[in-house]
This record gives C-alpha cells, structure tokens and sequence, in this order.
C-alpha cells in the first residue's frame, strides 16, 4: 500500500498548455489594451457618426490612356479620426508609430476608389502603411497606393482638347449614419509634387470636391473626388499629323501647273497624295479608341483628303473637256474651205480668189502662228486664231454669197487649271482660318 503510494506521489503533475495559435502581446499591444476592446466595431458606435478627415499627396501622375479612357496615380493617402480605445497614458504627450502589423489588430475605416480598375497598396522594402497614435486617442493612417481609375474623356475637340479626370473615394460600408468623411483642410488638402509632368498633358490644376452617392439597397455614403484638368500638348499632332496633311494638300495643287498632255505626271502625282493621306487616317486612327462621334482631328484630315481627292477629280474634268473641245475643232476643220496658220503652212494651200486673201497674207499668218507658238498668250491660255473664209451658207443650196473673214477659235483647255491654282488654295486656307478660329 505504501508503494502504490509512493509511485502516485511521484507522478508530473500536468498543466493546462497555453494556446500557441495565439501570439503573444507586445508591450505596445498592451499599452493601447488591445484584448480589452472589440476592434470590430467602429469608434462610438450607437452614437453619433465618426469623423474622418482624408488628405492626400500626389506622388505622380504616371499614365493617360485615350484608348482605355483610364489613369494610373500614384499616391499617399492618410485618414484622421479619434478612437478613445487606443488612447494611453504618456507623461511627455508624446505619439508612437506602427507599421502594417498594428492595423490588422485596431479598427480602420474602409475606403475604396469608386470606378477603379486596378489598384494596390506598395510592398517594398515592406507594407507602405504608417500607423501613429497619439495619448488622446488621435489617429493618422497612411498607405502609399497606386490606382488605375475610370476617366470619362470627350474626344470631340482631339487633339486640341482638354480633360478633366476624377479620383473618387469612399466608404464601402459606413453610410453617412456612422461615418463622416471629409477633407481635412479643403483644398489644402490635396498637395502635388512640383515635377509631376506628362509627356502628352499640360496640368492645368488640381482641386477637391465632397458630395453624397446614393445606392438604392444599402443608403447614402460621402464621397471624395479629386478632381485635375489637364490640356493636351498639340505640337507633336502638329508635327506628326496636321503639317503632314497640310503639304499633301499643297502637293496635289502641283499637278494645276503641269501640261494636261503629261498624263504620266499628273495621275501619279494625284494617286500618290491620295494614298498618303489614307495612310495618315490609317494611322491616326489606329491609336485611338473606336469613339461614335467624329473628332477635330477626323474634320480636319478628311477635308484634306476630299482637297487631295478633288485635285484628281479636275485633271478627269480636264482631260475630259480637253477631248471634246478637240472633236469640236476637228469637225469645224472639216467644215472649212480653208485653214490658215494651223499645223505645217507649207502643206496648206488657200485660194486667193476664193478667200479673198493673198498668198503673202497666209504666209504671214502661218509664220504668226509657228513663231508665236500657234498664238500663245502670256497668261498661258492656248488661243489658235484661224485664217479662214466663212461660209454662211452653201451658194448652191442657199444662193447665199460666201463671205470671206477672220475666225478666232479659242481653244482654252487649261481654264480650269487656272481657276483651280486660284479656288484651291483659297478654300484651304479659308477653311483653316475656320477651323483653328473655332478649336484653339
């Protein structure tokens, strides 16, 4: 009996272990109480909504997608508010500061950026999250964020045009019952760092707005905006766009001042300006989204391309009229007895008695016409004047005597070339002056 005694006696007593899931409380966790409180529930709650001020610090405005109608923003986002839980005592008031560890455990408002696409929290070298609490229970909670956000943008006006983006932010579960959002000082609220730049965007200003969003199933929740104007840089469109176009259009004009006979040089010269303001289209295009509306851009491209494209249109008109007005001189040379000064004179013969002119007379008219290049004016107008007997009338149908005289036959087949070197340029520059009266 006395060694079943002694063997109990000698057995370990077991303790209860501890909950080893459970990591074990920093000083700091247990200055602040954190066990002591349920750090689920908002600040106050049951009472009056909670104020939280925002401020934010626009690190860099990275990217402006016209095709994605996005941005991409980088910046520091801090929110102020007072939670009497985390309050402690400090006899020098002085506040202590936490990394990302410390706000998985405390109460954090949930904002989100309506209308983002993609966005996330920085991590390197470690989480950019700052977390300071002073005695009184004040709070400052700072993440560095980078967002790509929806930017509604109206390209009518492209490339001469000026946008306006917003960032939007909010709570995603505190209605305006439990949770006042607000900007903490205004307009001064928002702060930019002086070399932000972009390559395509002049930026104009940056403000901040508040208003109220309504959501049919859950109630009404403050929301932030921060609004920037930015105006597009249009000296690379210049460049890369509307100079190129602009001498398209100026080199079709070319074509005005060549002889209606060099159809080599003319149809290639219309054909070529034709396709390289279709590959400018092409290209300006491609780089832009598929928008319903026309742009300032598309005016101004396709009025040069109907330019270009008349240009070829009157040669046609040219060549066309060219040949009807030789049929017509054709005929009336078959028709007349005698024609004087058209072609080699040495083959062409007129009967004095019959025209009522002298050999040297139609001698003196061909050399007229050999010498002076069959009448050629200065102003370019092609004029053949005809030394020729009219017959009013056939004597042996009509018994009309004939009567012999001078006709002038006007063969102006470059008129419309004439009008065009004016009515062309004059139009473009007329619409020019239109167009850059009316975007710039």
């Amino acid at each position: 009996m006395d060694g079943e005694t002694h063997s109990n006696s000698e057995r370990p007593i077991l303790k209860r272990s501890s909950d080893m899931t459970k990591s074990p409380m920093t000083k700091s966790e247990q200055l602040l109480r954190i066990d002591d409180h349920d750090f689920t529930m908002r600040p106050a709650f049951g009472g009056p909504p909670i104020p939280v001020g925002v401020d934010v610090q626009v690190e860099s405005l990275d990217t402006i997608s016209e095709v994605d109608m996005d941005f991409t923003m980088t910046l520091y986002l801090r929110h102020y508010w007072k939670d009497e839980r985390l309050s402690f005592p400090s006899t020098n008031n002085q506040s202590m500061t936490f990394d990302s560890r410390l706000a998985k455990k405390i109460w954090v408002p949930d904002m989100f950026f309506v209308h983002s696409k993609r966005s996330f929290i920085h991590d390197t070298t470690t989480d950019n999250v700052m977390l300071r609490v002073h005695p009184d229970g004040n709070v400052l909670y700072s993440l560095r964020i980078t967002v790509t956000a929806m930017c509604n943008m109206d390209l009518s006006r492209f490339p001469l045009d000026t946008q306006t983006c917003s960032l939007e932010i909010e709570s995603y579960a505190y209605t305006d019952d439990d949770l006042m959002l607000y900007w903490k000082k205004g307009n001064e609220s928002l702060n930019t760092d002086e070399r932000i730049s972009l390559s395509q965007f002049l930026i104009q200003k940056f403000h901040t707005t508040t208003k109220l969003a309504f959501y049919s199933s859950t109630g009404w929740y403050n929301r932030l905006y921060i609004h920037f104007t930015l105006r597009r840089h249009v000296f690379f469109f210049l460049l890369q766009t509307y100079f190129p176009a602009t001498l398209m259009v100026m080199l079709s004009w070319v074509s005005f001042w060549i002889d209606r006979r060099a159809v080599p040089a003319r149809v290639p010269l219309g054909i070529t300006t034709v396709l390289t303001m279709s590959t400018i289209i092409t290209g300006v295009n491609a780089s832009m989204p598929r928008v319903s509306y026309i742009k300032a851009v598309d005016i101004y491209l396709w009025v040069s391309f109907v330019f270009v494209f008349l240009s070829v249109i009157e040669y046609a008109a040219v060549n066309y009229l060219s040949t009807v007005q030789e049929r017509k001189e054709r005929k009336l040379r078959e028709r007349l007895p005698c024609t004087c000064g058209i072609g080699n004179p040495d083959d062409m013969t007129c009967d004095p008695q019959i025209s009522g002119y002298t050999t040297m007379d139609v001698n003196r008219t061909a050399n007229y016409g050999t010498a002076g290049n069959y009448g050629m004016p200065e102003n370019g107008g092609r004029q053949e004047r005809m030394l020729a007997q009219v017959v009013l009338g056939d004597p042996q149908l009509t018994g009309q005597v004939k009567r012999p005289g001078y006709v002038n036959i006007w063969i102006d087949t470059h008129a419309i070339d004439k009008y065009s070197r004016v009515l062309f340029p004059g139009s473009y520059a007329l619409f020019n002056i239109i167009y850059w009266s009316i975007y710039s």
